[in-house]
């Protein structure tokens, strides 16, 4: 076609509906359903009940069903306990799309903090607590009036 003094390509009208581009936008994950996905990639087989437990908060269901949606989540059966809960576990698409051979590639501890990728807030909270900080005893400064 010319328009405008110029030359175009132009699709016949009756054959557009096959070459229309459709654009695939990432959706992006919340930040429960980010913790519950490394929650269950860490420790599946899991229940809602302990995702909750490590998470400290109570899970939606709409969490776990975006990644259920996503395919990176699946339902691998019932805890043998009262109530039988369901059980989540990751799924090969898992692995696929976050480029692992298995769940023993995930990053350990040192590697996240490393990255950079550990919360700041959790880490101070670990050190008021008394948790693992990473430091030894030689690192941490020394208060003064315990010396004596």
């Amino acid at each position: 076609m010319e328009r405008g003094g110029r030359w175009h390509f132009q699709t016949a009208p009756d054959l557009a509906h096959l070459l229309r581009r459709e654009k695939e936008e990432p959706k992006r994950l919340s930040r429960a359903a980010t913790e519950a996905l490394a929650i269950i990639a860490y420790h599946e087989p899991v229940s809602r009940a302990e995702i909750e437990a490590i998470r400290g908060v109570q899970t939606a269901k709409g969490t776990l069903d975006v990644l259920l949606e996503a395919g990176w989540v699946r339902i691998s059966g019932r805890r043998e306990v009262p109530g039988r809960p369901t059980i989540y576990a990751t799924t090969p698409e898992f692995l696929t799309h976050f480029g692992l051979e298995s769940r023993r590639d995930l990053p350990g501890i040192e590697e996240l903090r490393a990255a950079g990728l550990l919360d700041p807030v959790d880490e101070a909270f670990a050190v008021l607590t008394g948790g693992d900080d990473g430091d030894t005893d030689a690192e941490r400064p020394r208060d003064e009036e315990s010396a004596d």
